[in-house]
């Protein structure tokens, strides 16, 4: 019988003399010189600019992180779980043509800025945070945007769309693409590697993509961006895919929380006021690009919805994320168009997902969205 040689697994020659037999005398273990660290104090933990080993989990100075990364392991899913046979029958037999439009071009939209907001915070942000805890929920938010991705080619693969058209419309259709490039150019930034967030200057530009990313992108492009398909899944359409949005838009209510948290966390610490002018002019970017991508998904509008109520419902959460950021309302008056969204991230998790698993959810129904 062959035994591997660990020291040549490949059985290669050799003229290499044999090695000799280990000595059997016990060695002496060797000095420690080094002196010993000091014990780590929470009170020294900052989210950024921290001496503190960045190793240490506790103590906690921020246990609101960690409460984040338990509540979102309670959502725990995969596409897999959810049935989506009624939802293949429905796209071919059920859906009109321009529901089938918004259908494609929603997928078409968030099959990208899951991928981008997975490298912002896995490549610009977490890598940033000098508390662990705060790390440990940005790993799992990475995890959970691959599993946003997964989703949407889920969802894509098994109602047979073309893939190479769908995923490029994201480049060709202006209304899209603008949503993505200002995405692109407002976090571009923050990607290098050599930002010093010790210069003022450069934390200021940190803070605002950040403010931008939780703000925005997540905290109201994609929890607005749902609302065209949960609209089919209200007249009984396209459920399964409904549902697995669903999931979705509670990791996403939970990294929008968490990202701004973090953003008050920090200006707190580094006694930063972020500039009125330059948030108007990202309030107002970020809208004029919702108009637009409204106006293209919704050219036609749907039973139930259209454009109006879109863009309206994103000024409405667009003031509500900027309370939780304890900045002024960008949008003064704006009312809820769509007083349903809400109920979508309180879907109860108790059932076994049309019987197609045996896996028990019921955890789920504990979790906290504040």
């Amino acid at each position: 019988m062959h035994l591997n040689n660990w020291d040549n697994p490949l059985g290669l020659a050799t003229s290499a003399p044999p090695k000799p037999a280990p000595s059997l005398e016990p060695e002496e273990p060797p000095a420690i010189t080094a002196p010993a660290a000091e014990a780590v104090s929470a009170e020294d933990k900052r989210v950024i600019n921290g001496q503190t080993d960045i190793n240490q989990l506790a103590p906690f100075k921020y246990p609101w992180a960690w409460e984040f990364f338990l509540n979102a392991n309670k959502n725990h899913w995969t596409p897999l779980d959810i049935n989506m046979a009624q939802d293949v029958q429905d796209y071919q037999h059920k859906l009109t043509l321009e529901e089938r439009h918004v259908y494609e071009s929603v997928l078409a939209y968030l099959t990208t800025s899951d991928i981008l907001a997975m490298r912002n915070i896995g490549l610009a942000v977490m890598e940033k945070m000098t508390a662990p805890e705060l790390q440990i929920y940005q790993a799992r938010q990475v995890y959970e945007e691959s599993v946003h991705t997964w989703t949407y080619q889920h969802c894509i693969e098994t109602l047979g769309l073309d893939q190479l058209e769908v995923y490029n419309r994201y480049r060709v259709v202006p209304e899209i693409h603008q949503k993505i490039r200002i995405t692109n150019q407002r976090l571009e930034s923050v990607l290098r590697s050599d930002i010093d967030l010790t210069n003022r200057d450069e934390l200021e530009t940190f803070v605002m993509a950040y403010t931008f990313f939780a703000g925005v992108f997540e905290g109201c492009w994609f929890y607005n961006g749902f609302s065209p398909i949960f609209a089919l899944q209200r007249r009984g359409l396209m459920k399964g895919t409904a549902e697995q949005l669903q999931y979705i838009m509670r990791d996403e209510v939970l990294h929008a929380n968490f990202g701004i948290k973090v953003v008050n966390q920090i200006r707190l610490e580094e006694g930063l006021t972020l500039n009125p002018k330059k948030l108007r002019e990202m309030w107002d970017q970020a809208e004029a690009a919702e108009a637009a991508y409204a106006g293209y998904i919704l050219r036609d509008p749907i039973l139930g919805y259209c454009k109006e109520d879109h863009l309206e419902q994103f000024r409405f959460v667009a003031n509500r994320r900027a309370r939780q950021l304890e900045i002024e309302e960008p949008f003064p008056g704006a009312q809820c168009a769509l007083p349903w969204l809400d109920e979508q991230a309180n879907l109860r998790k108790e059932k076994n997902f049309f019987e197609t698993t045996v896996t028990d959810y019921q955890a789920g129904s504990a979790l906290q969205w504040g």
